[in-house]
């Protein structure tokens, strides 16, 4: 496994409510070599960024909701560069903003300001995909509509594999699509077919009740992606740093060693 792994803290964000620093402490152990945030759970971003000294955990990334950069992106760049994170991503939109929405287009401009005051901060801006951006626009993807409007400067791409396999793709070919505007992969598996209600697995939306298909995520190598090429894409597009995600834990699993099967899955590549 040459690329460094990371993983999102959303993964275990139960364990890290309780007690961020030694549910970082447990990440360190694993194996991890960084984390990407989904909030700070309480802490200040100045004992977070102790935290992951201390640690010797690397912060590469936070996800931070676009209508939080939104209302006050000064505030979230300002905070996170003190943490030392790299970069900063949109890990989603509501449906009044997605792709095929009225306000769409007012959203790609947003993007632009927000990226802009990023590199303020020296923070790349990234996007973290879902499925429902593999709508079609005029032909094209919604979310390859996002990455044409929004110039590479101020936007590059944090694909989520398994959304981009939802979504009807293939994952490597869309990560090498994209090849030096990856710098961050994000590693996620899951076995079953779509379904209604992903979106209530990922805590956001309740749709349906049941999973008629049997939807769920799984620890990293443990589903239907085929990670050695994954891998090998992430590597041939530049990519940085690879990030473990699991939104929700399965296969009789907590949380924490969903992440721990995940990293050493990868370990053993």
């Amino acid at each position: 496994m040459a690329l460094p792994i990371a993983v999102q803290v959303y993964s275990v964000r139960g364990d890290a409510s309780e007690d961020l620093r030694g549910t970082l402490e447990k990440i360190k152990e694993m194996g991890y070599d960084g984390v990407e945030f989904a909030g700070l759970y309480g802490n200040s971003p100045e004992d977070v960024k102790k935290m992951c000294e201390e640690i010797g955990l690397v912060p590469i990334s936070a996800h931070v909701p676009y209508v939080d950069m939104l209302a006050d992106a000064e505030k979230v760049f300002s905070d996170y560069a003190l943490i030392g994170c790299k970069y900063v991503a949109i890990p989603y939109l509501g449906e009044d903003h997605r792709p095929g929405s009225e306000a769409f287009p007012e959203v790609l401009e947003s993007i632009k300001k927000i990226g802009a005051v990023a590199k303020k901060h020296g923070i790349q801006l990234l996007y973290h995909n879902h499925d429902f951006e593999f709508i079609k626009l005029d032909g094209k993807y919604g979310l390859d509509v996002i990455y044409e409007e929004v110039s590479e400067d101020l936007l590059k791409t944090e694909l989520d594999t398994c959304w981009v396999n939802v979504g009807g793709e293939e994952p490597s070919a869309y990560v090498r699509k994209y090849a030096g505007r990856a710098p961050v992969v994000h590693l996620k598996d899951f076995y079953g077919e779509k379904s209604e209600d992903m979106y209530e697995l990922i805590g956001i939306e309740k749709k349906a009740p049941a999973r008629p298909n049997n939807f769920e995520f799984r620890p990293v190598g443990s589903g239907l992606q085929n990670f050695p090429e994954i891998l090998a894409a992430a590597k041939d597009a530049g990519a940085e740093w690879v990030v473990v995600e699991q939104d929700r834990p399965s296969m009789g699993l907590t949380p924490l060693e969903s992440i721990k099967k995940s990293v050493d899955y990868l370990r053993s590549l």
